[in-house]
């Protein structure tokens, strides 16, 4: 297997981990038949089959799922022995891979991406976003260098470093503006608009009013806090956004913003990265660069 590359793991990698020709192919930024004719040569490079093809899936045999570990392993290393050298250097260089979730992405991210290009002018920023679950297991695997997210994770071959707090704001429709603040029993009682599962604010919401993930009552779901918030505007219900959402989020709603009482629901939003990376003492700096640029776009309600 002399011929053996990088290349050949990089591509074999992401179409075991996505189980789809064309969804790999568009990852690795080349044509479909193109990977395909890349599989078909690792494939005879190693002697064996990797995936069995179907007309709408592909399953991967017995050597192709431990190959796909091996594989992972050693772009891993690869990976880290690139960041060893960009660690090397200071100021950063090179390409930065940071995930976002979506409740922190549209009001935190364009003022982050604008300090970081203005601190580390030749930095390649590779910003991502996605929910909780998806971040992690790519920061994990390596597919991401740092993520920012609601705290705690709790996963022991992460470095978790806390950014700031920021609480929650109940939104009502405009006719409740002279309706007294619910406490954490009364909003139980709500018609509560949540963001759809997978979505950490949403548990966080939940916990707050001490509702089971599993409750059985009606509530509206959405996939984004704008849906949330246009909703409360049309009178369906009420729901609960982050300080950093509410000047995006209500400036074109009809709806009032109501800050609940003491204890009143927070969460704590901070960056983790792999305790193994290489890029620990820049992303310390990064870290505090994020927390600066969250503090000075902070507003009152």
């Amino acid at each position: 297997m002399n011929n053996l590359s990088m290349k050949h793991l990089r591509y074999f990698e992401a179409l075991a981990r996505l189980g789809h020709f064309g969804r790999a192919a568009e990852v690795c930024s080349i044509s479909q038949p193109a990977l395909s004719m890349q599989i078909k040569e690792l494939e005879d490079l190693i002697g064996a089959p990797l995936v069995e093809r179907t007309t709408r899936q592909i399953r991967l045999t017995g050597l192709g799922e431990e190959f796909a570990e091996r594989a992972r392993e050693i772009i891993r290393s690869v990976d880290e022995l690139s960041d060893l050298a960009r660690a090397s250097q200071h100021p950063l260089l090179g390409r930065l891979r940071i995930g976002v979730i979506p409740t922190i992405a549209p009001y935190l991210l364009p003022g982050v991406i604008t300090a970081l290009q203005a601190r580390y002018p030749e930095l390649d920023l590779r910003p991502r976003e996605a929910v909780t679950g998806k971040l992690i297991t790519d920061l994990i695997e390596a597919r991401l260098d740092a993520a920012i997210v609601a705290l705690p994770i709790s996963e022991p071959s992460l470095t978790e470093v806390a950014l700031f707090e920021e609480e929650f704001v109940l939104v009502r429709p405009s006719d409740e503006a002279d309706l007294p603040v619910p406490d954490a029993t009364m909003l139980k009682e709500m018609r509560l608009l949540l963001l759809e599962e997978g979505h950490c604010f949403r548990d966080q919401a939940l916990a707050f009013c001490n509702l089971s993930p599993t409750a059985t009552r009606e509530m509206m779901e959405g996939s984004s806090l704008a849906t949330l918030v246009q909703m409360v505007g049309a009178g369906i219900g009420v729901t609960l956004i982050p300080e950093m959402a509410l000047p995006v989020e209500t400036r074109s709603a009809d709806v009032v913003l109501q800050r609940l009482g003491t204890p009143a629901p927070n969460r704590s939003i901070g960056m983790v990265w792999r305790k193994s990376s290489p890029l620990s003492r820049q992303l310390n700096d990064v870290a505090d660069l994020v927390r600066q640029t969250a503090l000075q776009n902070r507003k009152p309600a």
